[in-house]
């Protein structure tokens, strides 16, 4: 016989000739000379060295086992003391009893959804990670959840987590924000064929997210070329001159008629309107020519009123020294100053009074 000490924290299995014998625990033992013990830490998970059916046919052995047996398209999550420490795939697992506070949690790969009690951080572990799926929609969007390319669901902002498998799982996301498109350079023609380029925009906001990315393909496109349609239909209604004029009124008028097809893709039209008419090069000179006759003729019309408000008030005053001797002299007189004012020097003679001489000088000869 053999002593054999086994110590806190140990158990030890004993074996003849590689067959089992039994279990010993803690303690001073004895065994036979020919008998082997394998000493096992109960830290840590049992490895058995022979096929762990054997071993469970001694009840007290299995007593003092957790038995964790992992199918296929299973998972077996084990934690120590709150903490995950190991990811089990298929197979089976033997664990000790009493040292350590093992919780194990099994999770069913063959489904999306999961259901397990499993929190997020542990979902987010190094070793989790690897069969686990994660989605994330941002704060201002939204999401439709497809799986196996079938609508399930409609998803609020948030991070999804789902099993790793076979089954196909997409998201579509859309920006719920106000949003703005734009139609930069859109070359159109007016009733009198005037070829101008326009940039047009639109403030819009998905309401139906479904709708939006569901009931079209690239629903922002189709509302741009509906918008672009629209825009054509009615640029094509006016002249130049017009269209410049009642900008305004086209823009309400394209914003009420987008408002339907807008609804039918899931989006609603807040505002829009016309940032800028171009002209092209050919029409831009001619506009030029058009707007410089016109400020040319505007100019001739002034001229002419103006000279037409002189001559009235040049006859008005005529009229009036011909009633007035006296009004007559001091209007001579005051024309007299003026017309000295030109002059350096003036040399009159000492007969007749200076004003009849000065009326003399300008005079004209008749």
């Amino acid at each position: 016989m053999k002593r054999v000490r086994i110590n806190a924290g140990k158990v030890g299995l004993v074996f003849k000739r590689g067959d089992y014998q039994k279990v010993i625990t803690q303690g001073t033992h004895w065994v036979g000379f020919r008998n082997m013990v394998k000493v096992y830490d109960l830290t840590k998970a049992f490895v058995a060295p022979i096929a762990l059916e054997i071993l469970l046919q001694d009840q007290g052995l299995d007593a003092m086992l957790h038995i964790i047996e992992v199918k296929d398209a299973e998972l077996a999550l084990v934690s120590e003391n709150g903490n995950l420490k190991q990811v089990l795939t298929a197979g089976k697992y033997a664990f000790w009893k009493g040292l350590m506070n093992y919780k194990f949690v099994m999770a069913d790969l063959s489904k999306i959804y999961i259901t397990e009690a499993i929190g997020k951080a542990m979902l987010s572990h190094a070793q989790l990670r690897t069969y686990v799926r994660v989605l994330e929609v941002a704060a201002y969007e939204k999401a439709v959840l497809l799986v196996d390319d079938v609508y399930v669901k409609t998803l609020e902002s948030g991070t999804y987590h789902f099993w790793k498998n076979d089954i196909p799982i997409k998201i579509a996301k859309a920006d719920m924000r106000q949003l703005q498109l734009e139609i930069s350079g859109q070359e159109l023609l007016t009733k009198d064929k005037a070829a101008i380029r326009i940039n047009f925009y639109t403030q819009y906001k998905v309401i139906d997210i479904e709708k939006a990315l569901l009931g079209s393909k690239d629903y922002e496109k189709q509302l741009y070329i509906a918008m672009q349609l629209v825009l054509r239909a009615y640029i094509g209604t006016y002249t130049l001159d017009e269209l410049l004029e009642r900008k305004e009124s086209i823009a309400e008028a394209v914003f009420g008629d987008i408002k339907t097809a807008a609804t039918q893709l899931g989006v609603a039209v807040l505002s829009c309107g016309i940032r800028d008419v171009i002209l092209t090069g050919e029409m831009k000179d001619i506009m030029n020519q058009v707007l410089v006759a016109q400020k040319r003729a505007q100019a001739n019309i002034i001229t002419r009123r103006e000279e037409t408000a002189s001559t009235r008030s040049l006859l008005n005053t005529a009229k009036l020294m011909e009633d007035n001797e006296m009004l007559f002299k001091l209007k001579e007189m005051e024309y007299v100053e003026k017309i000295a004012e030109k002059i350096g020097e003036i040399t009159v003679s000492g007969n007749g009074g200076m004003v009849k001489q000065l009326k003399e000088i300008f005079s004209v000869n008749k």
